[in-house]
């Protein structure tokens, strides 16, 4: 199993006095397509930089990986993917043309990325590298001066990160914790969901974090196209 033990919605509303009632009388409308302004706010305070403006609220981590990819990238760039990994963090991304190099972790490094690698996987046509950090499916956690290290690198050549961070904060030791990406780098995009460390895959709520704004907003007219807005 990639995510935790499910919550009933029992469960979920006990967790908040009154909740049960409220939810009875909430409103089934349209909510707003970015996402519902308390619903980004909330979101926001996962992050130390980022304001609810610079959150996207999507159907899942699915629908996040899958825009960003369409608005992002085209037929004919490059992309550098953290393998092993989720499937279409790549196969979108073939699927419209983009040449994908996999930058593999190994066994025999404790699955660990090679930084000095990379360096030898950029092309000129490379327009963005995708990591995922805690590491599905090894678990594996990027050491901080790794992570420092791989975000200057992408500052230094233009390139855009996108972070899967939806197991972040399920370390085993806090203080292990990375940052999010998009809280250290203003290029970057952190991907984030409530379905693997919260345990409520059924919500369908998932989201990214960035400063770029152009970049958000043409993630966000896409979503015009797919759900339009969440339940």
């Amino acid at each position: 199993s990639s995510d935790c033990e499910s919550l009933s919605v029992g469960e979920l509303l006990a967790l908040e006095p009154g909740a049960d009632e409220d939810f009875r009388k909430h409103w089934l409308g349209y909510t707003e397509s970015l996402g519902s302004p308390s619903l980004r706010k909330e979101i926001s305070k996962i992050y130390s930089t980022i304001s609810p403006e610079e959150i996207l609220v999507f159907s899942g981590a699915e629908e996040g990986i899958f825009l960003f990819v369409l608005a992002a990238l085209k037929e004919g760039d490059h992309l550098i993917v953290h393998w092993p990994c989720y499937q279409s963090l790549f196969e979108v991304a073939k699927g419209i043309g983009v040449d994908v190099t996999l930058w593999k972790a190994r066994d025999e490094n404790s699955w660990a990325l090679d930084l000095d690698e990379l360096k030898g996987l950029v092309k000129p046509e490379t327009r963005a590298i995708i990591v995922n950090t805690p590491h599905n499916p090894t678990g594996f956690l990027m050491p901080r001066s790794d992570f420092d290290t791989l975000n200057r690198f992408v500052q230094e050549r233009g390139l855009i990160l996108f972070c899967d961070e939806v197991y972040r904060e399920l370390e085993y030791d806090p203080e292990n914790r990375l940052p999010s990406a998009c809280d250290v780098n203003p290029t970057a995009i952190s991907l984030g969901v409530m379905s693997k460390t919260y345990g409520l895959a059924g919500l369908r709520i998932g989201w990214i974090a960035s400063h770029r704004s152009e970049l958000l907003q043409q993630i966000a007219s896409l979503k015009d196209y797919t759900t339009i807005c969440n339940s």
